[in-house]
């Protein structure tokens, strides 16, 4: 057996890889998303289409909660970085603007047509935009949040990395805390399967957007979080970035969620009962 990565078969890899196959239905997960959205949608006020930059994939949708100058939680959606959308992804707008935060969702470009350098800075460009656009959005700028689950943790661990003195002429990072589920913070195992068809990357390119490599720039809080249902190897990915964060003295809190898979934990944030939907609004509001 030929060994690829950490002691696995190709085989193996493939199979700790595809997130798809670890879920008895993946079809119904999705649906999940976008019915969730739609409710979000109908529910809740929307300013669509904030452009934050100039192409068509380049667009927030934002919650305003009822109350000014609270906080903001940016999210950003999973799909192995080719898949879904803002219409998918605010299925925690209406349960975090009920209590006083609100919410943007961002779109972004989908790989194979743009690469993952693209959109990490496409996620960054986002988080700047509404930093620097706070008073027209009514929220205040010194409390802002970011999240996401998987593809999304990924593009948020990225942004935490910014060097945001020399990209956006800041004196320190924006972000307070971020709430980061299922993520992927090393991509070199990935480079090395399936979901590489679509990515595009070498080594350098894997390297240069691993999270792993590239810790966040200031003090932030950061949640930690996987399902108990997920692949060995999305566990340690996750376990692995927060022992490299606490070696780097950061003090991250790490909460797994036994009875979730790799796409319904982060359907808990549209759940206030839920123990991940308690833990970002305790990091947001305390």
């Amino acid at each position: 057996m030929a060994v690829v990565y950490r002691g696995m078969s190709q085989a193996e890899l493939e199979k700790q890889y595809n997130a798809r196959d670890s879920v008895a239905d993946f079809p119904a997960e999705m649906a999940t998303y976008r019915r969730l959205s739609e409710e979000c949608y109908e529910a809740c006020t929307v300013m669509r289409d904030l452009v934050y930059g100039p192409s068509e994939d380049e667009r927030i949708d934002f919650f305003p909660a009822a109350k000014t100058d609270g906080p903001v939680f940016v999210f950003l959606h999973g799909g192995y970085w080719r898949a879904l959308g803002r219409k998918d992804s605010a299925f925690m707008a209406e349960s975090l603007v009920a209590h006083g935060v609100s919410v943007a969702v961002v779109e972004y470009g989908l790989a194979p047509r743009v690469s993952v350098d693209t959109i990490v800075d496409q996620a960054r460009r986002a988080v700047a935009f509404i930093y620097e656009h706070a008073v027209d959005l009514g929220i205040d700028r010194s409390r802002l949040f970011i999240g996401g689950s998987s593809a999304g943790a990924h593009l948020s661990a990225m942004v935490l990395g910014t060097d945001w003195a020399s990209q956006f002429g800041l004196d320190k990072g924006p972000i307070q805390g971020a709430m980061l589920a299922s993520g992927l913070f090393d991509l070199e195992p990935v480079r090395l399967c399936a979901p590489n068809a679509w990515l595009k990357l070498d080594a350098q390119a894997a390297a240069r957007n691993s999270p792993m490599r590239h810790l966040p720039k200031s003090e932030v809080d950061i949640l930690l979080t996987w399902g108990g249902f997920e692949t060995d190897e999305f566990k340690r990915q996750s376990a692995q970035y927060a022992e490299t964060l606490r070696a780097a003295g950061f003090a991250p809190k790490v909460m797994p969620v036994d009875d979730r898979n790799h796409f319904d934990i982060i359907v808990d944030l549209n759940d206030p009962s839920r123990m991940l939907f308690r833990a970002l609004l305790q990091m947001i509001c305390e």
